[in-house]
């Protein structure tokens, strides 16, 4: 049975996996911004390390309301217009519909929650390194791992059919060519993709630096590991379990990835929002809350938020 798809957001995560899904058979329905004109007009085509593809008919709409209901919903926007998802995305959904979080940070879920208490959820982090090079373009240069996993609201009771309903979309995904796996548990994928995210994402911007420069520097590689160290132990406190070793593994693989501008470097210069909130904030006070300070992080949270403020 082949399920109906809508992409929120066609940058370079939205772009690529809803691309590959499209070209793999799949019906897919893409809610565009800015490039709306360019991709009605042009397709959608992806550079990839995997294979380069252009799709020239592509569902696309400027309007939630103009797209059918879709069984599975993947958001891919920044976290920053996640306000605006209680306009956008109920035109897309039927009773049974899944919205699946392609986003960074934390706390993510809760927050839609209490806007749409009546949808089902899902999480997902992507280890990719793909962006938008031009309207309707995307480049995919590395990697493209996505973890999938059911949100468990404390306030009402789970829907079994959730999981199911991702594992479908798993196999879907590993059939258009996408590495995919399921974890049971949000909290520790959230908590996993973070212990990446929180010291390269802002240490790229604070020393103007891409991924290789911090990592092969001694000074800043062993400020990189503390910052991993002091994710791991946050997840710990809020019943997240980390191994230790992970810190080295992350490191490893981040020494034979392409030298490379994270999301928030990219946001940075182009003179957009950073995702402070969602990606250092909500992490902090939330390990604070179950009693562990993150005192390295909240350095990087006050330093980015003066350097957004004044854009130095």
């Amino acid at each position: 049975m082949k399920r109906k798809y809508a992409i929120v957001g066609v940058g370079g995560i939205g772009g690529y996996y809803g691309g590959r899904l499209a070209q793999s058979g799949q019906e897919v329905h893409f809610l565009c911004r800015s490039d709306y004109q360019h991709i009605k007009e042009h397709g959608l085509q992806v550079e990839s390390v995997k294979g380069d593809f252009h799709l020239t008919q592509v569902n696309a709409y400027n309007d939630a309301r103009q797209m059918p209901p879709c069984d599975v919903v993947l958001v891919c926007t920044k976290t920053l217009s996640n306000n605006q998802l209680k306009d956008i995305l109920p035109p897309i959904l039927h009773p049974d519909s899944l919205v699946i979080l392609v986003q960074n940070g934390l706390g993510l879920e809760q927050a839609l929650e209490k806007d749409l208490p009546d949808i089902n959820l899902a999480g997902a982090t992507a280890f990719i390194c793909s962006f938008k090079t031009g309207p309707g373009k995307v480049h995919h240069a590395e990697y493209g791992e996505l973890s999938l996993s059911p949100y468990k609201s404390s306030l009402k009771p789970y829907r079994p059919f959730v999981g199911e309903l991702l594992h479908q979309v798993s196999f879907d995904l590993q059939q258009a060519g996408i590495p995919t796996q399921y974890i049971e548990d949000l909290n520790f994928l959230r908590w996993k993709k973070l212990v990446w995210n929180i010291p390269y994402n802002g240490l790229t911007v604070l020393m103007n630096a891409s991924t290789d420069k911090l990592t092969f520097d001694a000074d800043i590689r062993q400020l990189l590991k503390d910052l991993m160290t002091e994710v791991i132990e946050a997840a710990d406190a809020c019943g997240a379990h980390i191994p230790a070793d992970f810190v080295d593994k992350m490191i490893r693989s981040t020494e034979k990835m392409t030298p490379y501008s994270p999301s928030m470097k990219l946001d940075y210069e182009a003179s957009r929002p950073m995702e402070i909130d969602t990606m250092y904030t909500c992490p902090i006070l939330t390990a604070r809350a179950a009693g562990y300070e993150m005192k390295k992080t909240a350095v990087l949270e006050q330093q980015l938020r003066f350097k957004e403020k004044y854009r130095l």
